[in-house]
């Protein structure tokens, strides 16, 4: 397989990142500039105020992972960039740069999906990971299951049909009172709590592989509502547990389902809500009791990274998917 070289750019919400990646496994360079801590005040991401610091700091976080890799432009193969899905201010930020130094390095530029760059995260973690497997990506802003049966080519079997189940973490969160990012805070929390204290729905769609959160969210509001018009206290570990038992045994449930149809051997998880300890736990359990192969990556690999992006290139690369200066931003990119 040909050896490639390939600066990778990540802008697509509230994290700007920049990776070198050697063949598509080795990662020479991977860093991240967060905006959490901006964000935090807000409660949220917020989508002018992401894009106003991506274009503060993407020059010199493209100049530290060239640093920290030990190599110049003139060292690369190409160069790489997330197009899409995501915040479009964000975006453009990104693929502007990128488009830019293509241009004046005469490098190949790739244009990647964000999703496909979370489930490559596997390839980095784990050299011996091979296709085809089944891959739940859970994040902030996206709940899929997806057939991975190439290294370019990607099967959706089941999605969200409204809230992610990041963004349902983040919600649950805020009427807790926890703070934001929800997702680490609750996933804390919840190690304190009772699951089975809240009787919580779990919804089943058409289509038995799709998601929906936003059900189990607004339970959960009604619930504290409800309980604060009473002037009745609550346990806020309690809640916290139900509601994480909740969203983590659907995605579980319906992933593993979905692996089962397809006749996967192995299953994978991606996103930063691959991160959480339960869903982990859950995956974990479920494999072994399936006899399937279970794969994740490590937290920093989870979280929005461009070395995710500089692996999906070296394929994207290899199979001659380059893109003109004529790119743009596509913040609603199907996968």
């Amino acid at each position: 397989m040909q050896d490639t070289l390939i600066l990778a750019i990540e802008s697509s919400c509230d994290e700007t990142a920049a990776a070198v990646i050697k063949s598509g496994r080795t990662v020479l360079s991977n860093v991240i500039n967060s905006q959490i801590e901006i964000h935090k005040r807000y409660g949220g991401v917020v989508p002018e105020i992401a894009s106003r610091c991506h274009t503060e700091a993407i020059g010199t976080v493209v100049d530290e992972a060239l640093k920290t890799a030990g190599v110049t432009l003139n060292d690369l193969t190409a160069i790489a960039v997330t197009y899409g899905p995501g915040l479009v201010g964000a975006l453009l930020v990104g693929v502007s740069f990128a488009k830019a130094l293509s241009m004046a390095t005469k490098l190949p530029l790739i244009a990647l999906h964000h999703i496909r760059g979370h489930i490559m995260a596997n390839f980095i973690a784990h050299p011996e990971l091979e296709p085809p497997f089944v891959c739940l990506v859970a994040s902030g802003g996206h709940s899929h299951i997806v057939h991975v049966k190439d290294y370019t080519e990607f099967e959706v079997l089941g999605r969200t049909c409204d809230d992610a189940a990041g963004e349902a973490y983040d919600k649950v969160a805020r009427v807790l009172g926890l703070g934001y990012p929800g997702g680490p805070l609750i996933d804390k929390l919840a190690r304190e709590g009772n699951p089975e204290a809240v009787h919580l729905p779990r919804v089943t769609m058409d289509n038995p592989y799709d998601f929906s959160f936003s059900g189990v969210k607004t339970a959960v509001i009604n619930y504290l509502h409800k309980l604060e018009q009473n002037g009745e206290s609550y346990n806020k570990a309690d809640i916290a547990a139900s509601f994480q038992q909740a969203v983590v045994e659907v995605l579980t449930v319906h992933t593993f389902h979905a692996a089962k149809t397809v006749g996967a051997k192995k299953i994978a998880l991606a996103g930063g809500v691959a991160s959480n300890s339960a869903l982990r736990a859950s995956f974990e359990a479920a494999a072994k009791k399936q006899k399937m192969e279970f794969f994740v990556p490590p937290p920093v690999l989870c979280t929005d990274n461009a070395a995710m992006i500089g692996c999906a290139a070296h394929f994207a690369y290899l199979k001659g998917e380059t893109a003109d200066l004529s790119l743009n931003a596509v913040p609603s990119l199907p996968l």
